[in-house]
């Protein structure tokens, strides 16, 4: 098939897309990923993922699905994950994915909020959510798991249903044809909302395929990319630069066993591409310097030398730096240095892409400076989701990057980020007031980022209209609707949360005087002294009592750590405004050396 073959106006559809790819190498390797039960890497032709997909229609078909209908997946990276998916989609069924370790109530609101009637579980781990998620799902006509349940665990619920014998029982039911159009609605994607409950992003066939195939213009892309994926597939970014872009380039991508194990798989599957949030980097770049605490200074200076030379290298290939003599160190840099940073990570990266959040300008250059080649991009769930990304030629590290083509890029009021292009939402499921206040009526999309654009169409972000947090693994959450949750236990006076770029969420929060002393006495503390506020059983007590608050919320909403205080914030100290509300940087200011304590184990 020809290039003009895999064009958006001619696949017409995500499950187009798979119809062309099976067709065009059927034979060439589409999947590997780790079989536990043999212990061995298990490959995937596309011909055999098609098979596969048909198995699961005629199972999705005997269920009595219309197009339209809502269908959830909740699964670690894998390849059913995709045949799920596109079985879902060549029947015009929406796709409705949920992160593997939701917490119960969360996924039990989106699966009612959808209107959900079938969700795909992967076993054990699931199996014990299923009672609370069943109990208020009350669309759910059907739950479906990969693994069989633990010993009459499957009498709980006529619905239930293992996967092997839910597809054997499916064998010879008809597949209808379905015509399907490009702007049928593909998926629900549920994010955090102002309200403090996901919104449901509805995304089209279109939005999706559009913007792998704008994707597919901003590198130089081989037919025989391998792509290791590990960022979740409920993910936007892992989606469609995960899923839908190799399967556009013919690429083959492997899962991760787990993030725990990354480093081993990276050896064994040697990926020329890596798409992940910054907290993946970080976490390799805190090896790296724990690895040189035990090293010493020599190995210290070595290290800093070959990223200051590695970086200038850099800044030349772009065209923004002249040779320098401390360039012939190079090759000796490389071999004691670079390469061994580079080997860690496969040795035949190309590209690792960073996204879903900002990533440190300072672990950036160390990476670039040892030759991995990051590029970082910037987008949005409901832009499904790249808005723009560095190239290779042209690469800004501190930089979002630039617009990718087909995509419209401006800044607007208040140095607002907008978009416009065919990637954007349709809208948000059942909510038009929130639609509205997103998308104007020129179709921009609103980002509530506010950002700066240089001479060559770099894009940096510098700060956010709307008060939302982002953690280094791309999840936004909204504090306010949390600290109002909080606020509802009257041990607390006041509170406001912090974690922007980190792993996790913190509150600094100050308490009722009065419904501390009895609570001090219950722990058998002296609420006077003022070690009580930093004794470990009193801050594991508060810390229960902020979660139970926080119940309502997302898993990734939660409260890790705290930072306790007697003494309320005032209007005259500057911390409050005349109507009380908490001013948030003037907060981060007085209390920046505790929030660095808060983080004080993932610092370096």
């Amino acid at each position: 098939m020809t290039a003009a073959s895999f064009h958006p106006d001619t696949l017409g559809t995500l499950c187009g897309l798979f119809r062309a790819r099976v067709a065009a190498t059927p034979d060439q390797g589409a999947y590997r990923q780790f079989d536990e039960v043999r212990d061995v890497w298990v490959s995937f032709t596309w011909a055999q993922v098609a098979a596969e997909v048909v198995r699961w229609q005629a199972a999705l078909a005997k269920e009595g699905l219309v197009p339209g209908d809502r269908v959830a997946v909740m699964l670690k990276n894998s390849v059913e994950w995709v045949i799920f998916d596109q079985a879902a989609l060549g029947l015009g069924l929406v796709t409705v994915p949920l992160y593997l370790d939701d917490r119960p109530e969360s996924a039990a609101y989106i699966l009612d909020h959808a209107d959900a009637k079938l969700l795909l579980v992967e076993g054990k781990f699931q199996h014990k959510k299923l009672a609370e998620i069943a109990g208020s799902a009350h669309s759910l006509q059907r739950i479906v798991s990969l693994v069989a349940p633990e010993s009459g665990l499957a009498d709980w619920s006529a619905r239930f249903a293992i996967a092997a014998d839910w597809l054997a029982d499916a064998a010879g039911t008809p597949v209808p044809e379905r015509h399907l159009s490009a702007d049928l609605l593909a998926s629900l994607v549920y994010t955090s909302g102002t309200t403090g409950r996901p919104k449901g992003v509805m995304l089209t066939h279109e939005n999706l395929l559009w913007n792998a195939f704008y994707a597919s213009q901003c590198a130089d892309f081989c037919p025989h990319e391998v792509f290791l994926s590990f960022l979740p597939m409920s993910h936007t970014l892992e989606r469609t630069g995960g899923y839908y872009l190799p399967m556009l380039l013919g690429a083959e991508v492997a899962y991760a066993r787990s993030i725990g194990q990354l480093a081993q798989d990276l050896q064994v599957i040697r990926p020329t591409i890596l798409v992940s949030v910054p907290r993946i980097y970080e976490r390799v770049h805190t090896r790296i310097l724990d690895s040189l605490e035990k090293k010493g200074l020599a190995a210290r200076l070595l290290f800093r030398l070959a990223v200051r030379v590695g970086w200038r290298r850099f800044e030349r290939s772009q065209g923004r730096a002249m040779w320098t003599p401390e360039q012939l160190l190079w090759p000796l840099l490389k071999k004691l240095v670079a390469g061994n940073v580079t080997e860690k990570l496969g040795g035949q990266l190309k590209m690792a892409i960073s996204g879903g959040a900002a990533l440190c300008p300072q672990i950036a250059r160390v990476f670039v400076g040892l030759g991995v080649p990051i590029y970082q991009g910037y987008g949005l769930t409901e832009a499904s989701p790249v808005v723009t990304v560095n190239r290779p030629w042209s690469n800004v590290p501190s930089s979002i990057g630039q617009a990718l083509p087909g995509v419209e890029v401006k800044i607007g009021d208040d140095d607002e980020l907008l978009t416009r292009s065919r990637c954007l939402m349709r809208g948000y499921w059942k909510n038009e007031e929130a639609t509205r206040a997103m998308i104007d009526a020129e179709g921009w999309l609103h980002t509530g980022d506010q950002a700066r654009v240089d001479a060559d169409g770099h894009y940096t972000i510098i700060g956010r209209i709307k008060d939302i947090i982002v953690l280094s693994n791309g999840e936004k959450v909204s504090p306010g609707d949390m600290e109002s949750a909080i606020l509802l236990d009257p041990l607390f006076e006041q509170v406001m949360i912090v974690g922007e770029g980190k792993p996790y969420l913190s509150a600094l929060v100050v308490l009722n005087e009065e419904h501390w002393r009895a609570f001090a006495a219950s722990l058998h503390v002296d609420p006077t002294q003022s070690e009580a506020l930093r004794d470990p059983k009193v801050v594991k007590a508060l810390t229960k009592h902020v979660a139970h608050q926080l119940k309502p919320f997302p898993g990734y909403a939660q409260i890790r750590r705290l930072h306790l205080e007697l003494k309320p914030w005032t209007v005259d100290e500057g911390l409050l405004t005349p109507t009380l509300k908490v001013k948030r940087n003037q907060v981060l200011d007085r209390y920046r050396a505790v929030v660095e304590a808060l983080y004080a184990d993932f610092a370096r």
